[in-house]
């Protein structure tokens, strides 16, 4: 097993459920950098033999026994243990407010790219996407007085071709 994208060492733990699970690698983890980390996986995963392609010695084995044993070792297993907060997949994350295009704006994209009748106008229409501008949306909020929208996205493309 390589590269398991850990942060709590008590994420760790059950890995311990793999019977048959002798080598362990978990450099550029960023759990490596946790205090007591290399006890701690040798503590709970005991059939290791390998871990971050250094053999286990029987002293670094004694030291885990020592480091979690007793009331105080349980407490401090049971600190790191800790796991980190997960989350459900497909369910929405509290805190966090959507990004891009609201259903309005896919709906007006697709509608333009359908009614596009040429290459040139799928260009077009991509180059406006790509300049964070959604088709028919931005006429209705900023149309110009004499030209209108098609005045200003000829204007948008004689400054892309000219580099500005």
């Amino acid at each position: 097993m390589f590269f398991l994208a850990f942060l709590p060492q008590g994420d760790l733990d059950p890995l311990a459920g793999f019977k048959n699970l002798t080598h362990l690698s978990l450099l550029r983890n960023p759990v490596t950098t946790k205090e007591h980390y290399r006890l701690y996986v040798i503590h709970k995963i005991p059939q290791l033999r390998v871990l971050d392609f250094q053999r286990i010695r029987l002293r670094e084995r004694e030291a885990a026994e020592r480091t979690f044993k007793g009331k105080k070792g349980e407490k401090l297993a049971r600190e790191i243990g800790k796991k980190s907060k997960t989350f459900t997949p497909g369910a929405p994350i509290a805190g966090v407010k959507r990004t891009g295009p609201s259903p309005q704006d896919v709906e007006a994209i697709k509608k333009a790219i359908t009614e596009a009748t040429s290459l040139e106008e799928v260009d077009r229409l991509q180059r406006l996407l790509q300049a964070g501008q959604v088709p028919g949306k931005d006429a209705k909020r900023h149309p110009r007085a004499e030209g209108g929208v098609e005045e200003e996205e000829e204007e948008m493309e004689m400054d892309m071709q000219n580099g500005n």
